[in-house]
């Protein structure tokens, strides 16, 4: 008889497969989130109902505990369970303010506070003098406006927006839009842009 399915063979190669693979290490991080609570391993012990020993053994990755062992201890650390299986995370990225690309244009001084590193953001700082207007243009996503100093005029169709400083404006980026400085100062916005994926 021969079942259906996956043969013999296949079920041997995935088993081997999984053998094969590493074990997750969750160790670390339950010891790194048990000190970051402050709590000892009795601490543990006692409001997971697991054993000190067997912890121990959790921690320096003597022992695999189980998916309902590590929800245990994801409720006792108050922690995401997932937590325990982030091995490694990359460094943040820094763009420090001397390292912004700039753009220096007849509408004023634009500086890529992100560095164009973003992934589907895109942060931006622009200055401006008074007077001085970008004229009616649209992209894709939405975009976010802080006023950082100075004061604006936004428009965008019938709408038109005064913002000063700590003013916040969102609208749709896809639809034609007009920034103008206005009042005797230079101003300050950041902008970001949110690319929506279609």
């Amino acid at each position: 008889m021969f079942s259906k399915g996956k043969n013999v063979s296949e079920s041997v190669i995935s088993e081997e497969r999984l053998e094969g693979r590493r074990k997750p290490a969750v160790g670390a991080q339950v010891r790194r989130w048990r000190a970051e609570r402050g709590l000892t391993l009795a601490g543990v012990a006692e409001r997971t109902g697991l054993n000190i020993g067997y912890l121990s053994q959790i921690e320096n990755d003597k022992a695999q505990p189980s998916l309902t062992c590590l929800a245990s201890l994801a409720d006792a650390l108050e922690v995401p369970i997932a937590w325990f299986l982030i091995e490694e995370t990359a460094p943040p990225t820094v763009v420090r303010l001397a390292d912004r690309p700039v753009e220096v244009m007849a509408l004023g001084r634009m500086e890529r506070v992100d560095g164009g590193l973003g992934r589907g953001i895109s942060i931006l700082e622009t200055v401006a003098e008074p007077g001085v207007r970008t004229g009616a243009h649209a992209h894709g996503g939405d975009e976010h406006h802080i006023v950082l100093s100075g004061r604006f005029r936004l428009t965008q169709g019938d709408h038109v927006v005064e913002a000063g400083p700590g003013d916040y404006v969102r609208w749709d980026g896809t639809i034609p839009h007009d920034a103008e400085v206005i009042g005797d100062e230079p101003g300050s916005m950041l902008i970001v842009s949110i690319r929506r994926e279609r």
